[in-house]
Parts: structure tokens; C-alpha cells; sequence
């Protein structure tokens, strides 16, 4: 009987030595995990902790491997097939916790303000409500965390799949108002702040839809590059189909770093919910357009565009390359 032996290295010195060949920490990353708080409280009640951050370094490189591996292990076997749902699955657990770290935010937010209003500037409430906004913040750290990994993952995902990973969704200061309360209400504010700016990003907008059915990927995200090149801040506002020119639009926002911000159809509207998306979007005042033929939405898309003067370019069907040299 032969015994191996095995020098068995923990994580952390793995890390180390991949990281030195080949891995560049990205800034997302550094920012996410710099730890910039010297304690943390992750629920009401409890202890206050000093532990550092995990090292950005580890954290990119887990959240890589934890997807990737499930490619490599599975490609060309009978499981190969699985391989993206599953990975499709590990993503999406790092969204779903981000959004349970964002709820208890929320809640957190919510008791801060409650004892704002209800502060009488005695020692037990102060201490109240700095445990209350120690707590917030880092919850909030905890989930800008959680969500850097997994825009990593996400981005891991497109890369092994080509298809972009997607979800399945002041007043006048009083003589009670003490310091802890004042520090607690621009808290409030800015993080009021960061959460809307998050939700509705500043910049030139482009609006792109185009029907389910389209084979010249290149023609479209050659024309984005060329938009992305003139407006280099560009907003890309899609009518988010999860297949055809909408998701080469989406996986191209994805690999090239560019804001998304994908309309969905409000389905109480019936059959005007389409229309009504196309009124949504143009509402956004976009700089640029660019419309692909598909169903009668994007013709009257492309109407309205020319209608307003939206600078604009429109593609048919038999503009694609596929189709001349079929031709």
C-alpha cells in the first residue's frame, strides 16, 4: 500500500500564492472591504465587534472560484448542460442576502429615526441611538460587501456563459438635539442620499431596444462602442427582453462597465404596458437612440424618437451581416 502525503495550505496562503501570479485586486473590491469603521454591531443587542474586514484580495478570488470551479468540474460530463443554473444559483444567493443586509438597513434606519423624534437628550436614549446607527452602518457596510461579490460573481458568469446574470428583482437644532442626534440625522440624510443617486444614476442617457430575434451580435456592440466612445459617462436605458438585441445590449453594459438600467413591462397596464415602457424611456430625455426591428413597440419607439429629434440609429433586419452574406 502506497500513502501519499499532502501538504494541505489554508485559504488564505492559496490565495496568496494565486494572487501573486495572476490576480489584481480590483478597486470595487478595495472599496467595498477597506473597513473604514473601527467596530460593527450586525444586531440589536449585541456585542460590538473589532474584527478587521476579510482581505479584498481573498474575497474577489473566493467569489471567482466559487463560480468558475462549478464550470470547470462540470465541463464535458454528462452534468455539463447544469453547469450555468447552478452558477446562475450561487449568484443569485449573494443577491438575495445583500437584499435581506439592505432590509435590515432599512429597519435599522427606521429605529434611528424613531429615536431621533422621541430624543429627550438622556444618557440611556444617546446610548440608544449610537448602538442604533452603529448597527445601520454596519449593516450597510456588511451588504456594499455581499453586493461587490456579487457583481463579481455576475460578471464571473457572463464571462463563462456570454449571457448577462440577471435577478428574478435637517430641522432647527433644539437644546435636546445633542451631537449624537445631530451626527444621527446627517447619517439619515446621506445615506437617503447614496441609496437614491444608486437607484437613479446620473449621466447622458442611450436608449436601446430591438426585437427577441437578432444573430449579428457584432453589429450592435460595435455601434455601442462607438457611442461609448463619444459619451464615455453614457447611461444605457434597455426595454429589457431576455433574449435577442436587449441582451446583447445588456451583456455588453456588463463587460464594458457601462450603468444599466433595464425597463420591464408593467403588466396591470394590459396592452398599453408597452407603450407606456417606451413613454418611460423617453421621458428620460436620452441623448441618443438606437432602435432594432421587432415588434410593432419598436416601430413606435423609433416614430416618437424621430418625432422628437432624438439623434438616432435604426437598424432592420437585413442590415445584419449574417443576412448580406446569406444574401
Amino acid at each position: 500500500m502506497t500513502t501519499t502525503t499532502r501538504t494541505i495550505r489554508d485559504f488564505a496562503e492559496i490565495a496568496d500564492l494565486i494572487a501573486a501570479e495572476t490576480m489584481v485586486t480590483t478597486d470595487s473590491f478595495s472599496a467595498a472591504f477597506e473597513g473604514a469603521q473601527e467596530t460593527s454591531r450586525m444586531g440589536f443587542g449585541e456585542e460590538e465587534l473589532t474584527a478587521d474586514m476579510p482581505d479584498a484580495t481573498e474575497a474577489q478570488l473566493a467569489t471567482e472560484m466559487l463560480v468558475r470551479t462549478m464550470f470547470d468540474v462540470l465541463r464535458d460530463t454528462r452534468l455539463e448542460s447544469v453547469a450555468a443554473r447552478l452558477a446562475w444559483g450561487i449568484v443569485h444567493s449573494f443577491h438575495k442576502v445583500a437584499d435581506q443586509l439592505d432590509g435590515e438597513a432599512d429597519r435599522a434606519a427606521v429605529k434611528i429615526k424613531d429615536l431621533v423624534h422621541s430624543a429627550d437628550g438622556s444618557e440611556v436614549m444617546m446610548g440608544e441611538l449610537e448602538e442604533a446607527q452603529l448597527l445601520c452602518q454596519s449593516l450597510d457596510e456588511a451588504r456594499e460587501a455581499v453586493a461587490c461579490m456579487r457583481d463579481y460573481a455576475a460578471a464571473t458568469y457572463l464571462a463563462e456563459t456570454g449571457r448577462p446574470w440577471s435577478s428574478p428583482k435637517g430641522s432647527l437644532v433644539s437644546s435636546k438635539r445633542t451631537a449624537s442626534v445631530i451626527a444621527a440625522q446627517d447619517f439619515l440624510a446621506a445615506r437617503r442620499m447614496r441609496k437614491a443617486e444608486a437607484h437613479a444614476p446620473q449621466g447622458p442617457v442611450v436608449v436601446f431596444s430591438g426585437g427577441q430575434v437578432w444573430e449579428d451580435h457584432a453589429l450592435l456592440t460595435e455601434t455601442l462602442d462607438g457611442v461609448k466612445a463619444r459619451i464615455p459617462g453614457m447611461v444605457l436605458a434597455t426595454t429589457a427582453q431576455d433574449k435577442g438585441c436587449d441582451a446583447i445590449a445588456a451583456a455588453w453594459a456588463a463587460k464594458s462597465g457601462t450603468m444599466l438600467i433595464a425597463f420591464t413591462l408593467d403588466r396591470r397596464l394590459g396592452k398599453r404596458a408597452g407603450f407606456a415602457r417606451n413613454e418611460q424611456l423617453l421621458n428620460l430625455r436620452p441623448v441618443e437612440a438606437i432602435v432594432c426591428e421587432g415588434s410593432g413597440l419598436q416601430s413606435h419607439l423609433a416614430r416618437e424618437v424621430r418625432a422628437k429629434r432624438i439623434p438616432a440609429r435604426f437598424f432592420a433586419l437585413k442590415d445584419q451581416r449574417t443576412a448580406q452574406a446569406a444574401a
